[in-house]
């Protein structure tokens, strides 16, 4: 069930939104104080955040700013009875994905906030490329196999990045060295097998399944057996 933060100081405003949000399938948590709603955002696990633009204490402005600084990618959807363009613009230069002005239709409001869910899982699934229970994160470099982080060598990195994007397809040397090396040719060097050799032993830990497969005569392939 997605996630959404609801910061508004206005109770009767919040418990609407959270209502209509909740009867299209999300699990909403409101806060009324833009403090309180920037440490909450802060500590992530929110799939998108319903932010009002005038709040008490820090506003919304404030508050998307904020989280952008600290790398907060949860999309925002900026809510606000502010509705000539400078503001809009204003919202959205702050880090708002979205701008919705008062008085709005909650079906609308919840129309939005679907999207964006969408959006931002769909651009989530083309960062990080995942076979089995092995996982790489294009944008942070970082890999994972289960619950166990990978401390990978760039050209581990890259080799890795090629065998996920390849899973159950024979790698041949040649190919290896053309993605991984910027050769167009096999060198016949042993710098594969140094390689492919370092990043078995980081990805097979004791008692983990064999998943980088050598093909006597062809070359590589991950495959989970």
């Amino acid at each position: 069930m997605p996630r959404v933060l609801t910061i508004e100081d206005d109770e009767a405003t919040a418990g609407e939104i959270a209502r209509e949000l909740e009867a299209h399938g999300f699990e909403v948590t409101c806060v009324t104080s833009g403090a309180d709603g920037l440490n909450l955002a802060a500590e992530g696990g929110f799939d998108a955040i319903t932010l009002d633009r005038m709040l008490p204490d820090l506003d919304g402005l404030g508050v998307a700013s904020a989280l952008r600084a600290r790398g907060v990618e949860t999309p925002i959807l900026m809510i606000s009875a502010l509705d000539d363009v400078d503001e809009r613009v204003r919202g959205l230069r702050a880090g708002g994905d979205d701008y919705l002005t008062k008085p709005f239709a909650l079906a609308e409001m919840a129309a939005r906030v679907e999207v964006m869910v969408r959006r931002s899982r769909s651009e989530a699934d083309r960062r990080v490329l995942r076979y089995a229970d092995v996982e790489l994160d294009l944008v942070t470099h970082t890999a994972r196999r289960g619950a166990r982080e990978l401390r990978l060598f760039p050209k581990e990195m890259k080799l890795l990045e090629l065998f996920l994007r390849h899973s159950e397809q024979i790698l041949t040397r040649t190919l290896i060295f053309q993605e991984v090396w910027g050769y167009s040719f096999d060198p016949g060097t042993n710098l594969i097998d140094v390689h492919v050799r370092g990043l078995r032993q980081k990805l097979d830990a004791p008692g983990a399944a064999a998943l980088i497969h050598t093909v006597r005569g062809s070359g590589y392939c991950l495959r989970a057996d």
